[in-house]
């Protein structure tokens, strides 16, 4: 795993499509026990190289109802991102992640993680790739119907702050959704967690 960690960390076969040049961002361990894939870095998390280290990862930490103590041990949570280094700006956002990666290294990662019971699937892209022909026609549908990929995959939005008004238009990801994530990452990781 260490090997493989340091090839995905010295990657360049993007670099000449990255304005902001390659730093690959990712977290795993061979006993990694819940697999977080997201889109891929913003800005922030590519200045600090520390993955989910925005407001988005706050809210995302909120969901699972984990500490970060707890996020950041590797033995706990991977986190492996569709695209590992920051995209750049588009015009309505983050441009998406990089198509490269996820063909490259997330298969490779994957088998070094045997005891990961839980893969969480945050945004479309993952949704996309993982779950092929079974992803909803829309992501709303996709997460109405959490309950249709477990056990192996729990599919969620994006927790950017972008998607408060998705949120309130949609009460039931709270009072459903998310109560269900809190009791599947417990599981998962087999121990009582309460928040602090």
């Amino acid at each position: 795993m260490k090997k493989l960690l340091q090839q995905i960390r010295d990657c360049t076969v993007c670099q000449n499509h990255l304005a902001a040049g390659v730093r690959p961002i990712v977290a795993a361990d061979p006993k990694s026990k819940i697999i977080i894939i997201g889109q891929a870095p913003g800005k922030i998390v590519h200045t600090t190289g520390i993955p989910w280290n925005d407001k988005s990862g706050d809210n995302l930490r909120n969901w699972l109802g984990v500490t970060k103590e707890v996020f950041y041990n590797p033995a706990q949570f991977a986190l492996m991102p569709m695209g590992f280094c920051y995209p750049g700006k588009g015009k309505s956002g983050d441009l998406p992640p990089r198509p490269e990666c996820a063909p490259l290294w997330h298969q490779q990662l994957l088998k070094k993680m045997p005891h990961a019971t839980l893969v969480i699937l945050i945004g479309q892209y993952a949704q996309q790739y993982y779950l092929g022909n079974a992803v909803k026609a829309t992501l709303t549908d996709s997460v109405q119907q959490f309950k249709t990929y477990l056990p192996r995959y729990f599919v969620l939005p994006h927790p950017s702050p972008r998607n408060n008004i998705w949120q309130a238009k949609n009460p039931w990801f709270a009072q459903t959704v998310l109560p269900e994530l809190k009791i599947q990452v417990q599981q998962a990781l087999g121990i009582s967690l309460t928040r602090k």
